[in-house]
Parts: C-alpha cells; structure tokens; sequence
C-alpha cells in the first residue's frame, strides 16, 4: 500500500488512535505504531509531527513519548520516578517534618508522594489512606498502623485507582492531613492532568483538616489540563525553589505557608 493511498484512509482518526494508544502506554516505537495501524514508517513519522506540534507528544529516536500539552503528562510511573529525585527526597523530607506521630493522612498517586511516604521513617503509629498503589511498598513498616488503598478503576500508567474516596463500609473518611501531589501549579492554584484524577485529589483535600501540597519547582507555572483548588483550600505548599513572584503572591494571599525545603 502506498503512502498516498494510506494518508487518504483518514489520517485524522488514526491519529486519534494513536493519541490514545500512547496516553494508555507513556512510551511507543515507530515499528509497534507501523505494526498496530498497518500503515508505513513514513506515515507513522508523519503523523507523529503533527501531533508533537500539537503539545501531545514528543518524539524521541525511533519513537514517542506522551506529551505535556494541554491534554495530559502521562508519562508511565516508572518514568516519572527517575525524574527530579534528589528535588523531591528534599521536599519529601520537609514535607514529613510538618507530620505529627498519631496523625491519619491521605495521599493521592504520584513519584512525590512516594518520595515523601518515604521519609516518615522517624514517626510512629500513622494511618495512610491512598490510592497510590507503588506507596505501600515504599512507606517505612514502622511508621505505620494501618495502610488502606481506595478502590476503583485501575490506572496502570499511573499506578493508581481512581473512585470514590472512602473505606469500604464507610459513607465517607476524615483525616487530619491530605498530602497532595500536582501536575502543575500557576498563580491560580493547582492543576492536575486528568479530569477524574483532578476530582479524586479534590475529595481528598475535602476530607482532611488541613493539606499539605508538594511541588517540584519544574511544575511552577506549567498548568495542567484540569484545575483542582485555588490556594485558599491549601495550607502548605512545600517546594525545592523560590517560584515565580505571581505564584508566591497568590499564595500569601490566600494565607497558606511556603515551605522551600533545602539540603
């Protein structure tokens, strides 16, 4: 088949496909794309400049990787676990230190709620509600009680569930402190790639007393998809670096604390 005749075949709806099959993957080849749509490499390159000038994704060699854009940073978890590591071991420590031993917290998905599950190590007796689902293997045995993992959909690129907020046999969950992990963070609050993980982080911060937000300075002024919260619901938003004079205002205002944490 030529390329003329395949760019004929609606290019447009494989290129929709092909958008979905690398949200779903995080990572793609040239050849797995040229396999699956049944269509030349030169096609596949194809459209894969259009899209990567659309913000959706990005190119690497002999492949892609799902973009930032407007849409979604949908990288896989394990991606995302390389990335900024000593920055969120940092914020992660600082974060912990705002934690009191007794406490019940909950945690949404993500690399930097791991990094800071992780250095509860000199707190006893928390309860850990999440629904993040790598958390579990990275919280120190010792500092915990009891750990539940929310039910719902399976996320397998983001190792997550997402559904309602609550225990099973229970209308609804209180806890002292939501520890909250974003996408993004700009002057008007905090943002986060997907519409449904956006409102499982919402109902989070409505459970707990007080929350907590923890940010890499790589995320400052880079909006996500899907707004969660202004500032005004927040608390603490710890962070590696000073952010922009905008973002520290709006947070100044809304009377919550930043925290930079430093080595």
């Amino acid at each position: 088949m030529s390329d003329t005749t395949e760019d004929f075949m609606l290019p447009g709806s494989r290129q929709r496909s092909l958008v979905d099959f690398i949200r779903h993957k995080g990572h793609v080849t040239v050849a797995e794309l040229t396999t699956m749509f049944g269509v030349s490499r030169d096609t596949i390159r194809r459209d894969l400049q259009v899209l990567e000038r659309q913000g959706v994704l990005t190119r690497t060699h002999g492949g892609a990787l799902a973009g930032d854009g407007l849409v979604a940073r949908e990288t896989r978890f394990q991606s995302r676990m390389t990335e900024q590591t000593s920055s969120k071991r940092l914020i992660g420590r600082a974060a912990a230190a705002l934690i009191r031993e007794g406490e019940t917290l909950i945690l949404n998905g993500g690399s930097s709620t791991c990094a800071f599950a992780a250095e509860l190590g000199r707190l006893r007796d928390l309860t850990i509600v999440t629904n993040n689902l790598m958390l579990p293997q990275v919280v120190p045995r010792s500092a915990v009680r009891q750990v539940y993992v929310l039910g719902g959909a399976y996320w397998d690129s983001a190792q997550i569930t997402v559904g309602a907020v609550k225990i099973a046999g229970s209308a609804r969950i209180s806890v002292d402190t939501a520890v909250i992990g974003i996408t993004g963070i700009d002057a008007s609050g905090l943002s986060i790639s997907r519409l449904e993980e956006a409102q499982v982080t919402l109902e989070m911060m409505d459970s707990a007393r007080r929350t907590i937000v923890i940010v890499d300075s790589s995320k400052f002024d880079v909006p996500a998809f899907a707004h969660v919260a202004d500032f005004a619901r927040v608390q603490y938003v710890v962070t590696d670096a000073q952010p922009s004079a905008e973002i520290a205002e709006a947070i100044a205002l809304a009377g919550a604390e930043l925290v930079i944490a430093s080595g």
